[in-house]
This record gives structure tokens, sequence and C-alpha cells, in this order.
């Protein structure tokens, strides 16, 4: 006999869907503080939008590279744009505002409590300044509000980090300022150059107190502010066009909204804890590139000249540090966005791109080298690519491609692979077999400096003049041809014995991207438990660390968890690196990670949570649901795939983009068998 309370425990949990369907917020759980303390990430809590080439955010004194230290007290002011996580101490920071009481401009600023979200901060001084911003699109909202007379901002036009300040030019008409400012991009490789517009709500009185740098004074007894500010990389009328009259808590609702459509493209459902994690790190992932083209769908060129398009152009690039794992999840996830982006690099090599920068860029960036990996990767994966266009282009960077270290042989083979496949696709073989032939090379490369484990220089940072990594770190970077590595190891014993070994002797290095994608190359193997085992340890569990960007094996070790969301949340020195480290996170979170950036596979392993939804806003939602999860159930027992047992551990793009259900038999113990039908790279695998 069912019992009389039966119906209402229905309505009850009726009832609490519905609420959790209006109420759950992912903008809610990001943590904008993440990462935002000494050299553990290199973020910053700046107010932000999607993929915007604007951002406000604190300038401490002292700071990390994006302007901002979670427990400094002083505050220089604020800026308008910045690279999360890169290194070379950064890039951005122009136009730096500071806000003034009492006349006296020069007053230090002391932080007495500070607030953040997704697209929002807010500080308050204990001078009684209260000063907070929100951005939307590429407009940017600074309200400020004094409790003291003689109020205004000190604005600095010169001011960039690391000193990279070039140039600027501005105008003064009433209310308005505006110009151009050319800075250095990362590593001070090239320039960029912005267009500014900033207007007051409020009548000021400009003064000029030194080079570069101005006052606003406001009359004496006026007490609240409003500076809106917008940037363009055409010049300063598209940026005027860009400053609307909306008040403060309509842009930030707005922006909320963004936030909330482009976090909630990925649903995750766990644990609180686990999902703040997830989202906060999901947010980094989601900063650059940056749209750059206006709404009349003009933009500048990387060559400086001025062009227009249909298609949105995207520049900030940081492809070596990202195209393992955040290019990827932008493919998996943000597709509408993802084919402009790949466009946008296509039309890179159309007006002259280099490895790093070039003199014109219309924002801050930092480099693009493996471009043509991952323009390879995305016509595998469905999205347009007109390689006939810049065939010419693709040639002559193969021509530039410096062979002379160990690491830069490998980084150099894997384009040449790719574009082996570009040519393939082309139908031109005889360029196609051209450049397999000088793929090939790497095994030569490889048996020379990368065999022999014996060496006393193997586990040493920077040997044999390699950048920022190891001969254990760097030895597996032949992803396109793995069953070929395999043989140079002496078949897959004693390849899955060197793998056990680069791992237990903790050779492996997570601070840095050289060898981030090593834990997956257990999947193709008799041994896929063991990726499965390694992602789940390096997301979530406790591991140790030897090796960091500044030293070499054996100092000061880490013990402890990676990802954490505390300001100190990354390994130090381990730079974000534009979402490339978080995007790590998010791929183990999701379950899914890619077999080889260049085709469009993607291995699977137990997400970080019970059910997990790629592309939940569209028609075509993918999902994964895990039967039996828990936190020692980390292993693979079975899998379905909509309806259907797999016999593989892999799925295809063309899958996951259709649409379905995976399902997921979770076990605390190993199963200790392959698959029947195991993905695995191959030069010959066409």
């Amino acid at each position: 006999m069912p019992s009389v309370n039966q119906p209402f425990k229905a309505l009850s949990i009726f009832i609490f869907s519905v609420i959790y369907q209006v109420t759950f917020s992912q903008s809610d759980q990001v943590n904008v503080f993440l990462g935002t303390s000494g050299d553990h990430g290199q973020m910053s809590p700046a107010a932000s939008y999607p993929f915007s080439m604007l951002s406000i955010g604190p300038q401490t004194y002292p700071a990390t590279h994006p302007g901002y230290e979670y427990y400094a007290k002083e505050y220089l002011g604020f800026t308008h744009n910045r690279m999360e996580g890169v290194g070379c101490q950064g890039d951005g920071g122009n136009i730096l505002v500071k806000p003034f009481t009492s006349g006296n401009y020069k007053e230090k600023l002391i932080k007495k409590s500070e607030d953040g979200s997704a697209g929002y901060y807010g500080v308050r001084f204990k001078n009684g300044i209260q000063a907070e911003f929100t951005v939307n699109e590429k407009q940017g909202l600074h309200h400020y509000a004094f409790t003291n007379s003689n109020n205004g901002v000190f604005i600095d036009l010169g001011h960039a980090f690391v000193g990279r300040f070039k140039e600027e030019q501005h105008k003064i008409v009433g209310n308005t300022l505006h110009g151009y400012i050319v800075s250095g991009t990362t590593c001070s490789r090239g320039f960029y150059k912005i267009y500014y517009s900033i207007y007051f709500n409020k009548a000021v009185e400009f003064q000029k107190v030194a080079n570069h740098q101005l006052l606003a004074k406001l009359d004496p007894e006026v007490k609240d502010l409003e500076m809106r500010i917008a940037f363009s990389s055409v010049d300063v009328e598209h940026a005027q066009k860009s400053i609307n009259t909306k008040t403060f808590d309509q842009l930030k609702a707005a922006t909320t909204e963004a936030w909330n459509e482009q976090l909630g493209q990925i649903e995750v459902r766990g644990s609180k804890e686990r999902e703040d994690l997830f989202y906060s790190l999901l947010y980094r992932a989601l900063q650059s590139p940056f749209v750059i083209s206006e709404s009349d769908h003009s933009y500048t060129a990387i060559d400086g000249s001025l062009q227009k398009s249909k298609n949105t152009f995207y520049n900030g690039w940081a492809i070596w540090d990202n195209y393992k794992t955040q290019l990827p999840l932008l493919s998996l996830a943000y597709t509408d966005q993802y084919g402009d982006m790949m466009w946008s690099v296509q039309e890179m090599y159309k007006h002259g791109k280099k490895d790093f920068s070039t003199d014109h860029e219309p924002s801050q960036t930092v480099r693009t080298e493996h471009a043509v990996v991952v323009l390879l990767d995305a016509y595998r994966k469905g999205y347009k690519i007109d390689f006939d266009a810049i065939a010419d282009s693709l040639i002559s960077e193969n021509n530039r491609f410096d062979y002379s270290t160990p690491d830069k042989a490998l980084e150099g083979a894997y384009d040449d692979w790719a574009l082996s496949e570009i040519f393939e696709i082309l139908k031109n073989e005889e360029q196609a077999k051209k450049y397999e032939a000088k793929a090939l090379k790497y095994k030569d490369y490889w048996k020379n400096d990368f065999e022999d484990l014996t060496k006393n220089d193997i586990d040493r940072m920077g040997a044999r003049e390699m950048y920022q990594g190891t001969v254990w770190q760097y030895r597996w970077l032949v992803p396109y041809d793995v069953q070929g590595l395999i043989e140079l190891c002496g078949g897959e014993e004693a390849y899955l014995a060197q793998l056990d070994e680069f791992f237990e002797g903790d050779y492996y290095n997570h601070a840095n991207e050289p060898d981030i994608q090593v834990p997956w190359m257990y999947h193709g193997t008799s041994q896929p438990w063991k990726s499965q085992e390694l992602i789940h340890k390096i997301a979530v569990d406790t591991v140790n660390q030897f090796y960091f960007n500044n030293n070499s094996k054996g100092i000061d070790p880490f013990v402890g968890k990676i990802y954490i969301n505390k300001p100190k949340a990354f390994l130090r020195t381990m730079d974000d690196d534009a979402g490339a480290l978080s995007g790590w996170f998010v791929l183990a979170g999701a379950g899914i990670t890619p077999a080889c950036v260049g085709w469009p596979v993607y291995y699977v392993h137990v997400p970080l949570f019970e059910k997990v939804i790629l592309n939940k806003n569209t028609r075509r939602s993918f999902t994964i649901e895990v039967e039996n999860f828990g936190e020692e159930n980390i292993y693979i027992k079975s899998l379905t795939f909509n309806g259907k047992l797999l016999k593989r551990n892999w799925l295809t793009h063309e899958e996951i983009m259709n649409g379905g259900l995976l399902q997921i038999e979770a076990t605390d113990e190993p199963v200790k068998k392959p698959y029947a039908d195991q993905w695995i790279t191959a030069l010959d695998q066409n």
C-alpha cells in the first residue's frame, strides 16, 4: 500500500527542481579571487566580459603580472586591459585611473574591503572612497562615491605593465577625453595600438600634472562620479559609439546575463565546493582571445590595415600555451565563437603572422606557434578553413622553423606533420609527402636526445638549451605518431614502463605546458586505467611536484592539491597562461580530453561530477552521467553511448556535436583489460 505522503514527496521534488532551474546561476559560483596572490596563477579579479578586449582591474602595490595582489593593501589605481595568467610579467595595464579626495591626488589608497563577481569588482578605501566597476562588451563603467569634498581622478595615459608604454596622443573635448595608446606586447616582442574614449557624467576640469598625466577635478561639493570608457582597434569614433547611457545596474545585469549564458554552456552537477571550483576555472578559460571587430564589421588586422568582414575578428592569442587544452575546450562547447576564432587565425596568415606578435597588433597578445596544428584540428572538426588561401604563407612559416634545440625540433616536427596533412586535404601529394618526410625526422631527433635515459641531465630544467622543460618532459611530444613513439621506446611494454617511471619518479611538471598532455597517454594503450587514475589525482587529489618554472628537481617540493579555490590556487610559478591550465581542469572535470590536437577524437574518463552537460544551451546537448559516482570510483567499468554498449574509450567530435547520452559505470577497482577498439595515432593513419 503506497504511503499517503508519497504525492507530497513527489510535489516537493518537483518544486525543488523548478526552484533550482530558476535560481541556479553559474556566475554566482565564480570566485574571481582564485589565483590572484603571488606566483600562483597570475590572475586578476578585474571586471570583465566574455572575450572582451577591455577589463577594469585594480593595480596594487606590490602586484602580480595582471596588476593585482590579493593580500596587498595599497592601491595605485585601476587599469583597463590585461592577458590573464601570462608570463613575461604580463601585458596590458593601460590607462591608470586613481580616484582622490580632499584635493590630494598623491594620497595613498588603502584597502578596507573588497568584493568581486563575474563582470564586477568593488572596493572600499580607508579614506572613505568607494569604487565599483563593470564591463559590457567594449564599454567599461567606473562608479566612485566620495565622503569628502574636492574630489576627482588622476589619469596616467603612459601607464603599462613592465613599463612597456611607447606613445600616446589625446584630446580633450568638454567632459570627454579620447585618443590612442601604443604599448609593447608580451615579452616585448611587438606593439599594439588601442583607441579609447572616456566620458565623465559630471563637469570636470582637466589639469596636466606631468607628461601623459592629467587630473580630472570635480566641482568642490560633488561626491558621486561615473566615468565611462570604451576601446576600439579602429579609431576614436568607434570607441565613442560603444559608450551608451545605461545605468550601472543595467550594465552589470546585462554582463551577469552574458556570463551565465557562456558559463551555462557546460552544466555540472556535484558537490557545491567542486562546482564552484569548476566554474571559477571555466570563467578564466573564457577571457581570451578578444573580440576586436566593431558592430559595423570593421576591425584592424595585425599589420595595422583597416579591414571589414561579416566574420568576427579575434586577437589576443597564447596558442603555444593553450592549444592542447583551452582551444579544444572552446571547439567543443563554444562552437559559434570558435568558428570566427579559427577564421581569425587563418586571417593572420594573410597579414604577416609572426610567432609572437607584429608591430601593429590591435590588442595585447602573446604567441601563435602551432597555429597550423590548431587550423588542421578545426578543419577536421567541421569548421570552415580555406587552406588554399593561406598555403603559401603556411610554407613560408614552415621555412622559418628553428630545429636547433631538442625541444624546438619536436615542436617543429608537429607542425611539419600538420602541414603534411593539410596538403593531403588539398590533394597535393608532392607537398604532402615532402612535409611528412620532414615530420618523420622527429625520430632522428628523438633517438639523439630523448632515447637515452641514463644521462645525468635528463631531469634538469633547461638542459641542452630547452625552453621551460626537461628531457623527460619533452620526450613525449609526438602526439601525431604515438605508435611510432611506442616503437622508438622498444614496444608497448617498454613504453608503458617508461611512462610509469616518469610519473612514479615525479618527473611530471604541471606548472607549465610542455608535458600537460602526458597524463592522457595511457588511454590508447592496454592500460587505459592509469590515465583515468592520473587525471583524477592531478585534478583533485594530493600530488608531489618537484618541478617549477624557476628551478630544477628537488628544491622545496610541493605536496598537496594543485587546484584549490583560493588566492594561492596553483603551484608556485604555475601561470594560467590564458586559460591553458584552468582549461586542463575543466576538461578533466567534464570527462573528456583530446587524443591528439589535429584529429577530431577525444578520450573518455570518469568526470569529477555525477552529471555533465556539454552545449547545454543548444538543441543538441551532450550529457554524461556517472553510475556509482564516488570519490574512490575513478575507473571506468563500462561505457554506454545512446543505449549501446561501447567497446572503446573514445568519441569523435561529430558524435559529441550530434548530442546524446554517454553513461559511465564507475568502479573503485581498475578494469585491467584493453578496449577492443583502441584509438592511437600513427603517421600512416590516413
